[in-house]
């Protein structure tokens, strides 16, 4: 599976999805139309994408939005939604992740006074991408050699630095640190 083919899953799968469920559902049943070898291609077309947001400043930058409650799970699981958000928004993040301050999904968040006031259905986060592929697989896509090596929590790359210092926060993300109170 190419990237092109990968993102139109991806996108196509939101258009007329009600929540993050009937996406799934409509991802899963696309996939499953595909030979398998496009399946896993989309296995790793995933993981290419995760890898690129992989990074402490993407770390730091879900951390800020998520008031200091982003382990290890949920940074994966903000990565797949990255992903979710379609390859516009994907790319300009990848590039900064302090562009995550112009989502409107994140400017209400903000604006909800911290994540004791989220519905569930409101965190940034997507578990299920991480098991469509295996979910529309015939077969078990963990056998699959090409499958081997990808990742299953985050192995985030670059320096390291403390994510609630209000210096850091001000050099690194300072519109997305505005955004949520943490610099001013």
């Amino acid at each position: 599976m190419d990237l092109n083919s990968f993102w139109g899953l991806v996108e196509s799968s939101g258009v007329e999805a009600t929540d993050q469920d009937d996406r799934l559902e409509r991802l899963t049943a696309a996939l499953a139309a595909l030979p398998p070898a496009e399946v896993v291609g989309f296995a790793l077309r995933l993981d290419e994408q995760r890898r690129r947001v992989d990074t402490w400043a993407h770390w730091q930058a879900a951390d800020l939005i998520c008031g200091g409650l982003c382990s290890d799970d949920g940074f994966f699981y903000f990565q797949a939604w990255l992903v979710g958000q379609g390859r516009e928004v994907f790319e300009a993040v990848a590039s900064s992740p302090d562009a995550l301050a112009d989502l409107p999904h994140v400017r209400l968040l903000a604006s909800r006074g911290g994540v004791h006031a989220w519905a569930d259905e409101d965190w940034p986060d997507w578990e299920g991408l991480d098991y469509v592929a295996a979910e529309a697989f015939d077969g078990d896509l963990e056998s699959e050699p090409a499958v081997h090596g990808v990742l299953v929590s985050p192995e985030p790359v670059g320096e390291r630095w403390d994510f609630a210092d209000p210096a850091e926060i001000s050099a690194r993300v300072p519109r997305l640190g505005a955004l949520f109170g943490k610099v001013a």
